[in-house]
């Protein structure tokens, strides 16, 4: 009786009683669990309900976590290791990261109305391009160990020695980068070196690439020049992981001749969020870019000749190559990516190189300050973190405890050495400190002032490594340093993009629901957000709680006995779990089993990610129903019984249909000997309903960014867990510097042990305010808008798959190829008339080229269901017009669209139909309005002629 009677369900959901009661009058269900009961096959829906704490309401919830968060211990830390504490400027905090305008819009595929964050990502290439002296970057990767990791991967895809199997790792990189690298080598069959780099022979090496690090993990900073011409005299690229604050002081990569740089950008104002999400970044030589990993941003124009940003190489991109693939990536770190390119627009040149000469200073300090207390140091050269020297083991351990006795965490190098990282939040009371832990508690007889003064004098970075080139000179980087410039920069971009703010964005497979602004809250509290990844245990009981129980809950809601949570993306998730299911295999002496089976409508990520597990692709036939093809799946399973590995599959499938043979399909695979791996792109149709572990998979990888309420941020930053049954636990991804995985772990996936941990939060919240019930709702509120969708649009648009009783899951895939051939209509025109009527377009072209794949989910309303319906029915009326010949096929709404303000407030206006309706197509899209800013991109045009760094500014005058 005393409970709160508001509950977050009801906010969650979309549509009220009444309105649910509308709709299944319109797909002629008697109730709402009748219309699950036509959808899901009843051999695999669960017999009982989810065992899940019972929903909280939001405020009781936030307290909870707050409890949470206090068991967390927030120390000053000077580990460094790639991650280091930053000041987010507070016009960047407020105004991109809590801002529901950048992070609730999709990835830029849809140029149009992109303009804003295609833009800031464009600025974060020209950032990355400038400070590594590279003139090629692209928007983003996942972290820095993953970027060097891709980085070898295009080593060996441009190296001229076809025999090249070997990749040398210098033993001075970070720790987690070289164990990343490692995993991603092993299923390849590469050998990967580690060792001294200035005493590594590449003589008889047939070595296609070699990784540096530039400060080492030591932080000593050194000339590589000798060594990278060693290393291309021997046919081998040079891959430079840097720091990109050093840029600012430092001769940059591409000047000493390195071939590729990566790294991370979270140290431009990102917080360390216990390990992500952060931006990683790759940049490289020109003559490169067309093997270049991830996302690139490149110049164009549009129909008017405006410059105008897209996309570049969409053709090339990984996934739609599938199994020719040499990379899984499909998204970027786009929220982080723009936070750090702000950073760089706020701070500009001058302002980074104040940022880098103070952290560069205070290390001189500090370095000074031990050396007056007769220690001594390791390198004489060194940017921001100084490895001490001591006799004896106890003398460094009693300077351990006097830190951690002051909360602060030093690193450990050895028994008798200690780094210490600074970084730009670190003050005089900070070193002040620190002198007293290394002075044995004794007083000091000097300060931190005194002697910044004098270290001030010179610099002891070496003459040949001191950087004499420009960099951040475009406009853009020297124009917004009062914070009302910044804010109404920040503003003017994101009027350019179209958001969840503005209205739904139906994307199949993509699942954009509500992120609620209670789940988003606790991601900016310090007991979360400040704590360095590599913290001792002791400092994230809060974290450790909170791994366990989302661990657990996703683990029922599967019905798998284990849980990773490493994956930093979906990609990262189908590839932990194919590596997996490999060590699995391998541990019973089965390691020659490398066939892996993919039905034909999978996404093109899957044969990606089992060609990087080291696996053969074997295409599985569909039927004309969109199912997979069972008959063709036995006797392919048959045929490769000895080598089987696994299966990868959609459930419910690419189609938008529950299978009904999904028992079977896996039954068959596992009398072969292979194992199951579900993609879970679409669990947003299974929560509650049913669970992969029950009807017979062995691994799944959830996208935390779909199912459970991550935002998409653009277009990153994502979260792919894998769930594993009991005989694989044991072989879930390990760490170097954190106990994670299991008793017999497979190598790192990620460069932090738990991903991006900080936004696991969001996920935590979003099941504990649902509880088992609320979520059992929310999967049948998808399947039924889903399905009230595909009524609404059947008879403009047949639906091309529904499931044994005439129902579609949670999406569904409207055929409009049949349109073409009486109107010249192309899916594309639609998908651009769509942002007339306020909307972005649906998922296009796949899984089946010329359709549209809609996905509405539980958070929309019926009143925006019928918005988007009425919309695309309204076109499908102008297209009739064409085809009656009322509108020619060349001049017409849809060949023009969108419509920008421009076009319409022209003095001259010839086309044959009115500006009123080329703007204005339905009476209620005047109140609101969202206009495109640019008219349709010129895609060839762009790839033709790459340009991926922000053009001069007269370009856009």
């Amino acid at each position: 009786m005393l409970e709160f009677p508001d509950t977050f369900l009801r906010r969650h959901v979309g549509s009220a009683s009444n309105d649910i009661e509308a709709m299944l009058r319109t797909v002629n269900a008697p109730s709402l669990d009748a219309l699950i009961d036509q959808t899901v096959p009843k051999q695999i829906r669960v017999k009982k309900p989810l065992a899940l704490p019972a929903p909280k309401g939001e405020r009781e919830l936030l307290e909870e976590l707050k409890a949470i968060a206090d068991k967390n211990q927030v120390f000053k830390s000077f580990l460094g290791l790639g991650y280091f504490d930053t000041t987010t400027p507070g016009v960047i905090f407020r105004n991109i990261l809590l801002n529901p305008g950048w992070y609730t819009a999709y990835t830029p595929y849809q140029a149009e109305i992109s303009q804003g964050r295609l833009e800031a990502l464009l600025n974060f290439q020209t950032m990355v391009s400038d400070l590594t002296g590279l003139p090629v970057a692209n928007a983003s990767l996942l972290d820095e160990s993953t970027a060097a990791a891709e980085a070898m991967h295009l080593c060996h895809a441009v190296s001229k020695d076809a025999g090249a199997d070997t990749f040398f790792v210098s033993s001075r990189c970070l720790p987690q980068t070289i164990d990343v690298v490692q995993t991603r080598a092993k299923p390849l069959g590469w050998r990967v070196i580690v060792g001294d780099h200035a005493s590594f022979d590449f003589a008889g090496q047939k070595c296609f690439g070699a990784l540096v690090q530039y400060p080492a993990a030591d932080g000593a900073v050194e000339d590589y020049r000798g060594f990278i011409e060693k290393a291309h005299q021997a046919g081998a690229l040079v891959v430079m992981a840097a720091d990109l604050l050093s840029l600012a002081l430092l001769t940059p990569p591409g000047e000493l001749g390195a071939d590729v740089a990566v790294g991370s950008a979270q140290r431009f104002g990102v917080p360390m969020g216990f390990g992500g999400p952060h931006a990683g970044f790759l940049s490289t030589r020109e003559a490169f870019a067309r093997s270049m990993p991830g996302r690139i941003i490149g110049v164009s124009q549009d129909a008017n000749g405006r410059k105008a940003l897209r996309m570049a190489l969409q053709t090339r991109e990984q996934h739609i190559r599938r199994e020719k693939a040499t990379s899984n990536i499909c998204t970027a770190q786009v929220l982080l990516a723009v936070m750090a390119s702000m950073y760089a627009v706020y701070h500009g040149p001058r302002g980074l190189k104040d940022i880098a000469s103070r952290v560069h200073l205070l290390a001189r300090t500090f370095a000074a300050g031990v050396k007056r207390l007769g220690l001594s140091i390791a390198h004489e050269a060194f940017f921001d973190t100084v490895v001490v020297r001591f006799g004896d083991a106890k003398a460094a351990d009693d300077v351990m405890l006097a830190a951690t006795a002051a909360r602060m965490n030093l690193r450990r190098v050895d028994p008798t050495r200690i780094a210490v990282a600074m970084d730009e939040t670190v003050g005089a009371e900070h070193l002040q400190t620190l002198f007293a832990a290394f002075s044995g508690g004794k007083k000091v007889d000097f300060s931190p002032e005194g002697l910044a003064a004098l270290a001030a004098a010179g610099s002891i970075t070496p003459e040949p490594l001191r950087r004499t080139s420009a960099y951040l000179t475009h406009p853009v980087f020297n124009r917004y340093h009062t914070e009302h410039e910044m804010l109404r920069y920040i503003r003017s971009l994101e009027a350019k993009d179209l958001s969840m703010t503005h209205s739904m964005i139906p994307l199949g497979s993509c699942t954009m629901k509500l992120n609620a602004t209670s789940e988003m809250e606790p991601i900016t509290w310090p007991g979360f957000n400040a704590l360095h990844p590599f913290a001792p245990a002791s400092q994230w009981q809060g974290y450790a709680q909170l791994f366990r129980e989302l661990e657990s809950a996703l683990c029922e809601i599967t019905g798998f006995a284990a849980c990773s949570l490493q994956p930093n993306a979906g990609s990262q998730g189908e590839y932990a779990g194919l590596l997996t299911i490999r060590a699995y295999h391998e541990a019973r002496g089965e390691g020659h089993r490398n066939v892996c089976l993919i039905p034909a409508s999978a996404h093109g990520t899957n044969p990606a990610s089992a060609v990087m597990a080291g696996y053969e692709v074997v295409v599985v036939k569909t039927d004309d129903h969109g199912n997979i093809d069972v008959a063709d799946l036995k006797a392919k399973a048959a045929a490769h019984a000895k080598d089987l590995a696994a299966l990868m599959v959609t459930y419910p499938s690419t189609h938008g249909v529950f299978e009904e043979a999904i028992t079977e399909i896996c039954d068959v695979v596992h009398a072969a000997g292979g194992q199951v791996y579900m993609d879970g792109a679409n669990m947003n149709a299974q929560v509650g309903l049913c669970r992969p572990g029950d009807f017979g998979a062995d691994v799944c990888h959830l996208n935390l960014h779909k199912t459970f309420a991550i935002p998409h941020g653009g277009g990153g930053p994502g979260m792919g867990p894998i769930c594993v049954a009991t005989h694989l636990a044991d072989f879930l991804p390990g760490h170097p510097l954190v106990k994670t995985g299991g008793a017999k772990a497979s190598g790192a996936v990620s460069a932090a042990p738990f991903g991006s941990a900080s936004v696991l939060l969001i996920s935590w919240m979003y099941i504990r305010l649902l509880g088992a019930e609320g979520l059992t709702h929310s999967t049948k509120m998808a399947i039924l808008n889903a399905n009230y969708v595909a009524e609404r649009l059947e008879a403009s648009y047949p639906v091309l798959y529904r499931g044994a009783h005439g129902r579609v899951a949670h999406e569904c895939i409207i055929d409009t190829r049949k349109v073409k051939a009486a109107s010249g209509v192309e899916v594309e025109d639609m998908a651009k008339r769509l942002m007339d009527y306020g909307f972005h377009a649906p998922t296009v072209s796949f899984p089946v080229a010329g359709t549209m794949m809609i996905e509405p989910t539980e958070s929309e309303s019926k009143a925006e269901l019928d918005r988007f319906c009425d919309a695309l029915i309204a076109i499908r009326a102008e297209i009739a017009e064409i085809e009656s010949g009322k509108l020619p096929k060349d001049n017409n709404p849809l060949k023009h669209a969108p419509h920008t303000a421009e076009v319409v407030t022209a003095d001259e206006w010839t086309r044959p139909y009115s500006r009123q309706r080329a703007v204005y197509p339905l009476p209620w899209v005047k109140a609101h309005k969202f206009w495109p800013s640019v008219g349709r991109v010129n895609n060839v045009l762009g790839d033709r002629k790459l340009v991926c760094s922000c053009p001069p500014i007269e370009d856009y005058q």
